[in-house]
């Protein structure tokens, strides 16, 4: 069962027992200071221990104030002009204290130290990359699920693919004739001017071919092309190949989310990387 999607006045949040958390995923002014006890309330009947709360840097004193933790800060997250705050409020000690400290640290180093040395992604000539369409939500899902055992979002179903892909997400995907072989997905705020780079998935049997570098450098000409200033994404802490692939991008570290999100299995820490599109909308 994936997480549930709710609102709180014009606030929406996310929250479930896979990742042990609430999420709120965004914020309205409106809503503070009432929905800090709210988020506190929910998070205490359904036993969560943490509070995961993307917000805009001029609201932040709220939460500052209620006990949250600056964990990742985005320069112009919000249309080019207000920062954007990942605030984490830890209900258990155990989940504040990373346990992969030096791991952490090793990939955040390893990964920034390639940022002045893009990787080559010329795709082989029997691979092509495009656009997913409605047809391929089948192949998606069936890929989601090879790679993924558990998602926060439902991800392994077609029907909720074909909803976002008509809404707010375009999915790039690279195929071998009908074969789906690496997937990954551009979730657009299009008020705000930003979009999440996420849900990178390649199946074993194509790995260490560089698609996810391709898949990235479609999926930013995409979301510019649909007027989206800032790119960031949320990437495994722990995984080398994940954040080497944003560094070589062009993506700047941020931040990282200590035990964040439960991925196949297990609580994994999150690493935050960020890059300006403006220059490929100008």
């Amino acid at each position: 069962m994936s997480d549930r999607i709710e609102t709180f006045g014009q606030s929406t949040l996310q929250h479930g027992p896979h990742s042990d958390r609430v999420y709120l995923m965004d914020l309205a002014e409106a809503d503070l200071p009432e929905l800090l006890p709210y988020l506190d309330d929910l998070a205490a009947r359904q036993g969560y221990t943490k509070i995961f709360a993307k917000v805009p840097a001029p609201w932040a004193d709220h939460f500052l104030e209620d006990g949250y933790e600056v964990e990742a800060r985005i320069p112009g997250l919000i249309a080019e002009k207000t920062d954007g705050l990942f605030l984490g409020k830890y209900l258990s000690d155990s989940r504040r204290r990373e346990k992969k400290e030096a791991l952490v640290r090793q990939v955040i180093s390893a990964a920034s130290a390639k940022q002045s040395k893009p990787g080559h992604h010329t795709l082989a000539e029997n691979l092509a990359c495009r656009l997913c369409l409605d047809d391929d939500c089948e192949a998606m899902a069936s890929l989601y699920r090879e790679v993924f055992a558990s998602y926060p979002f439902p991800i392994h179903d077609p029907a909720y693919l074909r909803e976002t892909m008509a809404s707010h997400i375009l999915y790039y995907g690279i195929w071998q004739g009908d074969q789906l072989l690496a997937l990954a997905s551009a979730e657009l705020d299009r008020r705000k001017g930003n979009a999440e780079m996420t849900d990178f998935a390649t199946s074993p049997e194509a790995r260490g071919k560089g698609l996810a570098q391709t898949l990235l450098t479609k999926l930013e000409e995409g979301a510019a092309a649909e007027g989206i200033q800032t790119a960031y994404t949320i990437a495994r802490a722990y995984s080398m190949g994940m954040n080497i692939t944003f560094a070589r991008a062009g993506y700047t570290y941020c931040g990282t989310l200590t035990h964040n999100t439960q991925i196949s299995g297990g609580l994994e820490s999150m690493n935050v990387w960020y890059k300006p599109l403006t220059f490929q909308n100008g």
